[in-house]
């Protein structure tokens, strides 16, 4: 009995320290899963500094597929710069590192692509990123995590107004390219009757501002201005308001897709106005493709040199392309990406060695006049908005560029 006693005593005892053992082991477990959890983002959040000594961590967003893919290329030009820098030995001996995410032309999904690139991959800047809208659900994002974006692929005043220390832009402002082409329109077309066709957003707004802030100065109004959805597929409805509005011309603010169903449309009730376009439709083959050879004609603003142009850097990309990105066609679009990059590539050079955001901030913020493809390009710490100025080109025969007016800047912008 007693050796039976003592027995069950010495096991209750044992069982007591392994169940505290356990306990123990159980609250430290518990507390490194808490700890792992609470310090692992922060260690592993690589956006900053977004380099290394080996290399720089750049991303864009851009519609791969969805209703504005014709504009996916944009986002793959860029990398066409990124290979031939890295190629030639990097910048300061860090190759770039490229991210692209497609967004599908969906600020929801803006916002989800950008916070994964930022928060798990680490990026040090954005270049790019084709759409208003989905660049105005990221701007205060990437401003709060402290990435650059340079360049972003539309052109609207509230990326640039009030300055955002982190985004400078490069791409005209539509409001100013819109007043731009409205003047060109009336006064070298001679033309009084004017539609506009916008998209329902932030960029055909802004869009329809400039061209209202232009026809004011000539103390006109426009004969119909018409609002459209980006998927809209029946267009009939705006298209017969345009013909019994009596418009000879019409400018048109939207995408690829609804610019083709718009002439398309156009053909079928007999309306033939004039037709002219923001920078965005520019690109005159590929315009000419979907259109079914139906964008011959078309007047379009321009942001870069045309990509048949004999120019020193355009020779220079065109040699590029075909051994890094034979596949692609050598468009407007496309070479946009490769615009859109070269003012950051130039100032993470004129950097050096030492890279820092902030280095990379004021370097930009002193950029006086650059030139690449695209207009010359002046920031400051008080205007982030690198220009005004466009070129006016009308597609012509084969799909060929006519230039009918070179740079241009807009003498009513009030922001410089």
């Amino acid at each position: 009995m007693i050796t039976g006693a003592g027995t069950i005593m010495f096991h209750s005892l044992t069982n007591e320290k392994e169940d505290s053992m356990a306990r123990r082991v159980l609250v430290k477990i518990i507390s490194l899963v808490f700890v792992f959890a609470v310090l692992v983002p922060a260690l592993g959040y690589a956006g900053a500094p977004g380099f290394d000594k080996k290399e720089i961590r750049i991303a864009q967003w851009g519609p791969q597929t969805g209703p504005a893919a014709p504009w996916g290329s944009v986002a793959r030009g860029s990398d066409l710069l990124f290979k031939m820098v890295n190629d030639e030995g990097g910048i300061h001996g860090r190759q770039i590192k490229y991210f692209i995410r497609d967004d599908q032309y969906n600020p929801a999904q803006t916002k989800a692509v950008c916070k994964e690139l930022v928060e798990r991959k680490g990026i040090f800047a954005f270049v790019g990123g084709v759409g208003g809208a989905c660049g105005m659900a990221v701007k205060d994002y990437l401003a709060e995590n402290k990435v650059i974006w340079v360049a972003p692929s539309t052109a609207i005043k509230e990326y640039v107004f009030p300055p955002n220390p982190y985004l400078f832009g490069v791409y005209p402002l539509y409001e100013d390219e819109a007043s731009i082409l409205t003047k060109y329109v009336v006064e070298k077309m001679g033309i009084k009757k004017i539609g506009f066709f916008y998209q329902n957003d932030t960029y055909g707004q802004n869009g329809l501002d400039g061209c209202k802030q232009r026809l004011a100065s000539y103390k006109m109004d426009l004969v119909a201005e018409i609002p459209v959805e980006p998927g809209e597929k029946d267009l009939s409805s705006q298209m017969l308001r345009f013909k019994d509005s009596g418009a000879e011309a019409i400018i048109m603010w939207v995408n690829p897709t609804t610019a083709t169903i718009t002439l398309k449309t156009c053909a079928t009730i007999g309306y033939k106005p004039k037709w002219i376009s923001s920078n965005t439709l520019s690109d005159f083959p590929l315009m000419n493709n979907i259109t079914g050879g139906m964008w011959e004609g078309v007047i379009t603003g321009g942001f870069g040199v045309p990509p048949t142009a004999d120019h020193p850097l355009m020779n220079k990309y065109r040699e590029a392309a075909k051994k890094y990105a034979p596949e692609e066609r050598f468009g407007t679009f496309y070479l946009a990406g490769t615009l859109y990059a070269e003012p950051l590539v130039e100032a993470l050079k004129m950097v050096g060695p030492d890279l820092s955001t902030e280095a990379c901030l004021d370097a930009l913020n002193s950029i006086k006049g650059f030139q690449g493809i695209g207009p010359k390009i002046t920031w400051s710490k008080d205007v982030h908005q690198g220009t005004d100025s466009v070129i006016i080109q009308q597609c012509g025969p084969n799909s060929s560029y006519i230039m009918l007016q070179d740079w241009t800047s807009n003498d009513l912008a009030t922001w410089k």
